[in-house]
């Protein structure tokens, strides 16, 4: 099945997708979308501090940074298509014949198949928002000051594409008849929401403290 390149979209078109009533693109891809941008934001406070003599002391932190951040937006941009691709691999199991014994044992097999791909998406896009917030932190706390909040932008995106994800994995779930499989992709999803809340929450301190103004400083 082939896989949709929303990269290559112009935004408002993507947005006018997702806002139709195909069942594709859905909450998954926006979640991937959600995270490539936060990326790309966190990417834009080490670019800022990058090449300043102020802040060369964290220059070759900022350059990984930069780095590993371009990367994470690029694979959270191709797993908003692989998402597409998953879920239309379950409306293709749902079509599936069933008029014969053979054919709903097929069926159910392609199906929870399908299932399990359409919710390995979401938690991969998890890891990668996870990556992001991470990411975040590092840049909040050694970059560039004036472009802190674009960080805490950047962290907050990618904290709600891993909720959102993580919605898509619950919603299949529910319809999966391996329970050993289905327990283990809960324990995945809900150790990667308490890590997220918790790397975002010291995020979220960082630029507060950042953005102080400095004791003795007038009011804005």
């Amino acid at each position: 099945m082939s896989q949709p390149d929303y990269a290559a979209l112009p935004l408002g078109d993507f947005l006018g997708a997702l806002a139709s009533a195909a069942p594709t693109p859905g909450g998954g891809t926006g979640a991937a979308v959600a995270g490539a941008t936060g990326a790309a934001l966190v990417e834009m406070l080490a670019r800022l501090t990058i090449g300043r003599p102020k802040y060369q002391a964290h220059e070759a932190l900022m350059q990984a940074v930069a780095e590993q951040a371009a990367a994470e937006r690029r694979a959270l941009l191709d797993l908003a298509g692989r998402d597409a691709a998953a879920y239309a691999a379950v409306g293709a199991a749902l079509k599936a014949p069933r008029e014969t014994p053979a054919e709903q044992a097929a069926r159910t097999e392609a199906l929870q198949a399908a299932l399990k791909g359409a919710c390995e998406v979401p938690l991969e896009v998890m890891a990668h928002c996870l990556e992001v917030i991470g990411l975040a932190r590092q840049a909040v706390a050694r970059g560039n000051p004036n472009a802190a909040s674009d960080g805490a932008a950047g962290c907050e995106l990618a904290r709600a594409g891993l909720k959102v994800a993580a919605w898509n994995v619950k919603i299949n779930l529910g319809s999966l008849t391996d329970a050993r499989y289905a327990a283990s992709a809960r324990a995945r999803m809900d150790e990667m929401l308490i890590m997220g809340q918790r790397a975002a929450a010291e995020v979220d301190s960082q630029v507060e403290e950042r953005l102080a103004p400095a004791p003795g400083a007038p009011p804005a």
